[in-house]
């Protein structure tokens, strides 16, 4: 067979074993297996399967993703969640809309420390859908905000999955996390703004109601200090350079579970519960990893990343184009799987293409590429892509937000937290299409902590 088609197949037999719900891991690793048994024979499999394990995962960069897994499933436990919510209510609760608002800002803050969108989505549920409901706020508003909030915890540094982009692309995980910051809190002020269109619309869907007093404020305001001192040591700590980021990470995760002792919320138990989620979490990551590899592997024998790119030199179109067809074609795979395997299995079929675009082999006949560096196309790609493999965590029929905060809220519909969520999905397009346009907004960070 020839090996374009040979490839062609194996991309289409790996969704369909997605779409049949065959665990993401375990379908790369048998189309990844089988592709190259079929290319180039047994041998060279079994020759790679000897060393293709210890290679992968003795990588320093991946020792982060545990510890950085530990700190979220630590800080579910200790009630960072309900004082992030408290503090942000006490300052935005009186708008309209406002306990909504409120939300989006503790799913960011909490974000900031857990780095997982469904951790985030499924704790600040717990802490917030009460309080919305109390306040006679709309299923849909109430739900969709939750659902919506919860993906900031993906882009927002620390995150896992940006991490795991960092080091299949080779970046500085350090100068991702600087170029999420900007784009991340453009997310929240978006997601804010649209609260405030929406309740301004239908001002039933989120009354207002009053304010509370000022030692009531001035507790709440204190309560959100240890978060901010957490973040600030764990971030401050990376960008000034007193520890690399697996460090930063066990720091964070120690930070927590101090806090959460002081607290009296984490006991043994919660610490036990702690290391077993992490243990079950990080085995996972690391075993789509593998399976990541193998199909890279697979690829790269039959050469269809460099087919792809002489294809798309050949058709004419302009580099830009090539990456808003990736960045819609990154959409659709997020209605199937989730943001990691999605992250795992497409980046690096996608990323040497745009390599080969930008200066290599196939690159366009007057030279001009991207119009940046290969370091700086890494960084812009990378933002963008997230923020579109977020969008498959609010969009059907995977859309696992909405079916975390839908189990949480039995009395709201599926369909109306969906509706919910569509205007949030409208500023995220907006979001996205800013920073395309505009890649300096991305760089801009980066690029001055390359000074520093």
């Amino acid at each position: 067979m020839d090996p374009i088609t040979l490839g062609i197949l194996g991309l289409v037999i790996l969704v369909a074993l997605i779409a049949i719900r065959i665990p993401i891991a375990y379908s790369m690793i048998l189309v990844g297996g089988v592709g190259t048994i079929l290319h180039s024979g047994s041998l060279p499999v079994f020759a790679q399967l000897k060393t293709l394990a210890y290679g992968t995962f003795s990588n320093y960069g991946l020792s982060v993703v545990p510890m950085f897994v530990l700190m979220g499933a630590l800080a579910a436990r200790a009630g960072l969640s309900q004082a992030l919510f408290r503090g942000a209510n006490a300052w935005l609760g009186w708008l309209r809309g406002g306990t909504a608002m409120a939300a989006i800002a503790g799913c960011a803050g909490f974000g900031a420390v857990c780095g997982s969108s469904l951790a985030t989505a499924s704790t600040m549920g717990k802490v917030a859908l009460p309080e919305l409901k109390r306040y006679n706020y709309s299923g849909a508003l109430a739900t969709g905000s939750l659902a919506a909030g919860g993906v900031l915890g993906i882009l927002i540094p620390p995150s896992v999955v940006l991490i795991i982009y960092a080091i299949i692309v080779e970046a500085n995980i350090v100068t991702m996390f600087a170029a999420a910051m900007i784009p991340g809190i453009l997310a929240v002020i978006l997601f804010i703004l649209t609260i405030a269109v929406y309740v301004a619309i239908k001002p039933e869907a989120g009354p207002r109601h009053e304010g509370v007093d000022f030692k009531e404020w001035r507790d709440a305001t204190l309560g959100m200090v240890p978060v901010a001192v957490i973040f600030g040591l764990v971030l401050g700590g990376i960008y000034g350079g007193f520890f690399n980021p697996t460090p930063a990470a066990a720091v964070g995760a120690a930070l927590v579970w101090v806090y959460g002792l002081l607290r009296r919320k984490i006991g043994w138990h919660e610490l036990i519960d702690s290391l077993k989620e992490t243990a079950g979490t990080t085995g996972m990551i690391y075993l789509i990893v593998f399976g990541a590899e193998l199909m890279k592997i697979f690829m790269s024998r039959i050469g269809l990343p460099q087919a792809m790119a002489e294809w798309i030199a050949n058709s004419g179109m302009a580099p830009m184009a090539v990456v808003a067809i990736l960045l819609l074609a990154l959409i659709f795979l997020g209605c199937l799987m989730d943001s990691l395997s999605m992250i795992l299995l497409v980046i690096p079929f996608f990323w040497p293409v745009l390599v080969e675009i930008n200066g290599g082999l196939y690159a366009p006949a007057d030279g001009s590429g991207f119009g940046m560096s290969t370091e700086d196309l890494k960084i812009w790609f990378g933002i963008l892509a997230l923020i579109v493999v977020e969008l498959g965590l609010i969009t059907p029929p995977v859309g696992m937000n909405v079916f975390v905060i839908s189990a949480m809220a039995k009395e709201t519909p599926m369909s109306e937290t969906f509706k919910g969520v569509l205007p949030f999905f409208g500023a995220e397009m907006v979001r996205v299409t800013i920073l395309f346009l505009f890649p300096a907004i991305t760089l801009w960070l980066p690029k001055i902590m390359e000074g520093w």
